[in-house]
């Protein structure tokens, strides 16, 4: 259960709707700009963040990176999440199932496609890279409805409004602890699952590489997928941005799937659920290669270590 400050949590949450209902009054790429500067106002604040961000970059990039160029990734980086927290209060007014190639382009999806429309079950995992909620919401308006499994929002009034938006777009959520067997369901009945799939797993999980450091990653991708012969897809929405010009964000996104895992690949190995895990751990880090100004890099992520390693991060 989240907890709950029957004090706070009220107030919070009629604060979050009146502000909500502000940036409703303007166009979405105007507010975009709002949030980078809140982004801005964020990274040059808030020291702790800032230094997290820079240190796992440098974590993950070494030497390749000069300090000007971490900062700015770091920076980057916290004013993509200010973006797309103001684009989750957009999102189910403008995509529908005639607006969306306004706003989205797809890529790669043709192999995906041939796996949804079977519907025999399917798994989905992205990271915390772009606009992580954009991934499913797209695939619900394309007609594929899909059950994310999460962790409820602290705020259960904020919770529910959350549940209630994506509802209306056919998006489930499911709450993680207990979420095995319902997770089960959804696959027995043809569905489609999906994870945020880099969250750290504490120091139960499964280590495998991530920019060439061990991070704790969760076992139970891999688990249903072996138990349940799934597909796992391996998607993610990118923003697409002018060349040369990181900071223009708007509301413009490539949905990609970028990898397909299927059964007859891990029955071929030795170690069937570190290999899964290992694979599409890769893919999300081949995605974020491609624009690491797009990933959150506040994210604890190597917080986790293998039994007798040191800590490695912030």
């Amino acid at each position: 259960m989240a907890r709950q400050h029957p004090i706070t949590d009220w107030p919070a949450y009629a604060l979050v709707r009146v502000v909500a209902m502000l940036f409703q009054m303007f166009p979405i790429d105007l507010n975009l700009r709002t949030a980078r500067l809140m982004g801005t106002i964020w990274f040059h604040l808030i020291r702790r963040h800032r230094e997290r961000a820079c240190n796992h970059l440098r974590l993950a990039y070494g030497d390749q990176l000069s300090d000007a160029e971490v900062r700015r990734l770091a920076l980057a980086s916290m004013q993509q999440l200010t973006m797309m927290a103001i684009e989750v209060l957009f999102t189910p007014r403008l995509i529908n199932e005639w607006t969306w190639p306004r706003y989205i382009r797809l890529k790669g999806i043709d192999r995906a496609m041939e796996v949804l429309v079977a519907r025999r079950g399917a798994i989905l995992v992205t990271g915390h890279y772009g606009n992580w909620e954009l991934v499913g919401f797209m695939l619900a308006t394309l007609g594929f409805p899909l059950t994310a499994v999460m962790r409820p929002l602290d705020n259960p009034y904020l919770n529910r409004h959350l549940m209630d938006v994506r509802a209306k777009r056919g998006l489930k959520l499911l709450y993680k602890k207990g979420a095995s067997r319902s997770a089960a369901d959804v696959l027995n009945a043809g569905g489609l699952l999906g994870f945020i799939a880099d969250q750290n797993a504490g120091h139960k999980g499964l280590f495998v590489d991530f920019f060439g450091h061990k991070a704790s990653t969760y076992k139970s991708i891999g688990l249903l997928a072996m138990q349940h012969n799934a597909p796992i897809l391996v998607g993610c929405a990118r923003r697409i941005v002018s060349p040369g010009h990181w900071n223009d964000g708007r509301f413009r996104y490539e949905v990609e799937c970028s990898r397909i895992i299927l059964p007859e690949e891990w029955a071929r190995q030795v170690d069937p659920l570190a290999w899964i895990t290992q694979e599409y751990t890769m893919a999300i880090e081949q995605a974020v290669r491609q624009a690491p100004e797009q990933y959150l890099w506040t994210h604890r992520r190597w917080k986790s270590r293998p039994r007798g390693e040191e800590k490695t991060e912030g």
